[in-house]
């Protein structure tokens, strides 16, 4: 597939990372129950995914957890660019981790786990502190999405989120929550993943220190009643 092969070499990924977008996108489109409605699941679900590998330090890390990770998307694409690192895909409904664990054995992905929980439990157990990057895309608002990852990055982490067009009320709120749970927002970059793609950015934030011993709250806090 052309697009495929021109994100590989666009990437510098290994030869055999396009025979493994592929086999991710024909398990996908096999799948009997639609998890995804995307028109051009090539651009909007890998080359979208692969925007991560702009950010400084994700290429270095070593392991990396995708929150609400829905059918995979960009963890599972992550998971192929970066064979050495250990992937986590967050996913509190059973019936999409299995799709995850579906897509990951028919593309030959070894380095990447589907977590059937929630953020905030894997944080109050074995995945606090754990992880070098945390990915999230289209799961919630900044100030929620800062809560959720904090408690699951180690000091010197960095959170990456996925987002249209940008809104200033937003972004403040989350940088006050980030502040809140030990991260700063370090920059906004303006993505264009393909042709035509408009208002996609990727929001970034380092944890810079400690996450007070409060978070993470109990399931479901940081939605319903957001820090900042």
């Amino acid at each position: 597939m052309k697009r495929i092969a021109e994100l590989v070499e666009e990437y510098g990924l290994s030869a055999d990372a396009a025979d493994r977008f592929e086999r991710l996108l024909s398990a996908l489109v096999a799948e009997p129950d639609p998890h995804t409605t995307v028109e051009d699941p090539v651009n909007q679900h890998i080359a979208d995914s692969l925007t991560a590998l702009r950010v400084d330090g994700v290429r270095a890390a070593r392991t990396l957890v995708d929150i609400g990770a829905g059918a995979g998307f960009p963890g599972l694409p992550l998971a192929i660019a970066l064979p050495g690192v250990h992937v986590d895909l967050i996913e509190s409904a059973r019936r999409k981790c299995a799709v995850i664990e579906r897509l990951a054995l028919a593309a030959g992905i070894g380095n990447a786990r589907a977590l059937p929980l929630r953020a905030e439990e894997w944080a109050a157990s074995e995945g606090a502190g754990g992880y070098d990057i945390a990915t999230v895309r289209a799961v919630a608002s900044l100030a929620v999405l800062v809560e959720y990852a904090a408690p699951l990055l180690r000091v010197g982490g960095q959170l990456i989120a996925w987002k249209g067009r940008r809104d200033e009320a937003e972004e403040v709120a989350g940088a006050l929550a980030a502040e809140m749970v030990g991260l700063r927002s370090i920059d906004v970059l303006e993505t264009r993943p393909f042709a035509g793609a408009r208002d996609l950015h990727l929001h970034l934030y380092l944890k810079d220190r400690e996450t007070p011993g409060r978070f993470p709250r109990r399931p479901g806090a940081a939605a319903k009643r957001p820090l900042a």
